[in-house]
């Protein structure tokens, strides 16, 4: 029914495993090959492609659903309808910035301060070119193959570049002096194929799996037992999504109790939850979250 393009370069791993984890997971013959199955009904074709060109590809008609960042959406100026942003990246959850910088030593402190003329060089050019003419700025305008933090001082006076936490410009001594972006990677589809009722429905199928994956990453589920005297307390000690389940258990004046919390508070959770009262305390991995 749909078909599918999936970002290659760095977006692929943690593309993948995302997929796995929603039980969606893509099979190909090699690490190299572009053509791959996801043995699910609602999935007949799924290619994995550079991002930069997967907005105009499902754009144009190409691709029914693909996976991309909102930095190339803007690039290619791809009418597109976005499905949900999906908040992971290459390495963490965090959205990526791209940013307008300069070299540490410049005078330049905004970016109306930039000379006629001035010397920038980016990945992307027309996103670029639209940002610095709607602030009056006359610029040259180079597109970049990569390494173009390294390019100030000699060849460039500023780039346009995307960061996570900002370690390569700092690195390599430059000032940011303004972000064009924030983007997140997102599913998107054409909008003719989102028209149509049955794909419209396979696509959310497929994205509340997606979701749900990334929703149970970093969660467990706790369960425990507790006597009647100790519930209250053992109670506020646990951060839920909502409310944690109590249930009554049978033959006893005891209680048992079910929740969700951060596995990053797990080792200071679960002793806590011992010295008020609990007993029987299970931790659980979670693969899916839906709500």
């Amino acid at each position: 029914m749909l078909r599918l393009v999936l970002p290659k370069g760095s977006l692929e791993p943690s593309t993948l495993q995302l997929f796995e984890d929603a039980d969606l997971a893509v099979q190909r013959a090699s690490d190299v090959d572009y053509r791959a199955v996801i043995t699910d009904p609602r999935v007949d074709d799924v290619r994995i492609l550079r991002p930069q060109e997967i907005p105009r590809y499902v754009a144009d008609g190409l691709f029914d659903v693909g996976i991309t960042g909102r930095d190339w959406i803007e690039e290619t100026s791809s009418d597109v309808v976005t499905l949900t942003e999906m908040h992971y990246s290459k390495a963490t959850a965090r959205p990526i910035r791209m940013v307008l910088a300069v070299g540490g030593d410049a005078t330049y402190e905004r970016v109306e301060d930039l000379p006629t003329g001035v010397r920038v060089h980016t990945e992307y050019p027309e996103l670029t070119r639209r940002f610095l003419e709607g602030r009056g700025v006359d610029a040259e305008i180079t597109l970049s193959y990569g390494a173009t933090e390294a390019k100030i001082p000699e060849i460039a006076d500023a780039v346009v570049e995307i960061t996570e936490t900002g370690r390569s410009l700092r690195a390599a001594g430059l000032t940011v002096l303004d972000t064009i972006l924030v983007s997140y990677t997102e599913l998107i589809a054409n909008r003719d194929a989102y028209a149509e009722p049955a794909k419209r429905k396979a696509m959310e199928q497929i994205q509340t799996l997606l979701a749900g994956a990334l929703e149970a990453r970093g969660r467990v589920l706790v369960k425990l037992n507790v006597g009647e005297a100790q519930l209250d307390q053992v109670i506020e000690l646990l951060p839920a999504l909502k409310a944690p389940t109590v249930s009554k258990l049978f033959g006893s004046g005891g209680y048992a109790v079910e929740t969700v919390v951060a596995k990053d508070e797990i080792n200071i959770l679960i002793p806590a939850l011992k010295d008020h009262g609990a007993a029987d305390i299970i931790e659980l991995p979670i693969s899916k979250i839906v709500h």
